[in-house]
């Protein structure tokens, strides 16, 4: 057993094993982020992505100080490389919250799933050309078809899906970034609300004191929902941080279309928005090349016998 435990091969299969429960864990609870924004709707976007971050940093300065993680959160911010590096990967989160906090507003929930149908695209070729991470003739295969349903759904739409490309691009350069830097799930989550807190908290200052502000104004419930956004918000980032650890991330980007399936069941069995024969065709195209993909996944990552 010991033997086993101390096999390269044996840990590194037991580790990806361990990156696709956190990654597909993730991407579940990303799934059902609707069901949440839809009860804040009252909330405007840029106000909800304020309390986000605020109410993020507050959960995870606790997880901070009951995992001891003090020290290495300080040693971390003397880094101005590491820093720097997480306040772009920062841009790119906060843009997305932004952005599908809106779509999710204004009903183009379809729209905000083609994004992260887009995204594992995204994350394949960025894997490809800055990681080189390459890909099997399977996999090349899967990664057409998938091409070609989010192709086929992008020309249908009739008009640039502005938001279906900023969700996918900016969550794939959000993925590149944090598998690159050697930085811990939790300290660099932490890090990144920090550099954003100050903003929030001037924006819902500024706010509240106009009396423009939703938090504290409307009902106990819609406060309590929006508290929630800090655990609601950092869980899944925090699983997806340490599946992009230990995944490559082209499987990465592959477990991602468990997120915008949801969304767009969602969206049609749930919320009423119109699903066509383009979200048919593309769905299915999709799907094919997510199926494809995965049986390569799990035959080259199964942990060698005991």
């Amino acid at each position: 057993m010991l033997k086993n435990q101390e096999n390269p091969d044996h840990c590194a299969a037991l580790a990806r094993r361990k990156g696709v429960i956190f990654g597909l864990s993730a991407y579940v609870v990303w799934g059902f982020f609707p069901v949440y924004f839809k009860l804040v709707k009252a909330v405007p976007p840029l106000e909800m992505v304020s309390h986000r971050v605020l109410w993020s940093f507050s959960f995870l300065l606790v997880l901070i100080t009951w995992n001891g993680a003090w020290p290495a959160l300080l040693d971390l911010l003397k880094r101005p490389k590491y820093v720097a590096a997480l306040a772009a990967s920062t841009l790119m989160i906060s843009s997305n919250w932004l952005v599908f906090i809106y779509s999710v507003s204004i009903g183009e929930l379809l729209q905000a799933s083609l994004g992260y149908f887009i995204n594992p695209l995204a994350s394949v070729l960025l894997g490809f050309f800055f990681l080189g991470e390459r890909l099997a003739r399977v996999q090349w295969l899967s990664l057409f078809l998938a091409m070609a349903g989010v192709g086929y759904q992008t020309i249908q739409y009739g008009g640039l899906p502005w938001i279906s490309l900023v969700l996918g691009i900016t969550f794939a350069l959000y993925g590149l970034i944090r598998k690159a830097l050697p930085v811990e799930p939790l300290v660099g989550l932490t890090i990144e609300t920090l550099l954003l807190a100050p903003l929030a908290l001037g924006y819902l200052f500024r706010l509240h004191h106009s009396g423009a502000g939703s938090f504290l104004f409307f009902s106990t419930r819609l406060d309590l929902l929006v508290a929630m956004s800090g655990v609601i918000t950092a869980i899944p980032l925090l699983l997806f941080a340490a599946a992009a650890k230990r995944l490559r991330l082209a499987t990465v980007g592959f477990l991602q279309y468990i997120t915008p399936s949801l969304q767009l069941l969602l969206a049609v069995a749930v919320y009423g928005e119109h699903f066509t024969r383009t979200h048919l065709v593309s769905f299915l195209l999709i799907w094919c090349g997510l199926a494809l993909y995965s049986v390569h996944a799990y035959r080259t990552t199964r942990v060698p016998a005991a």
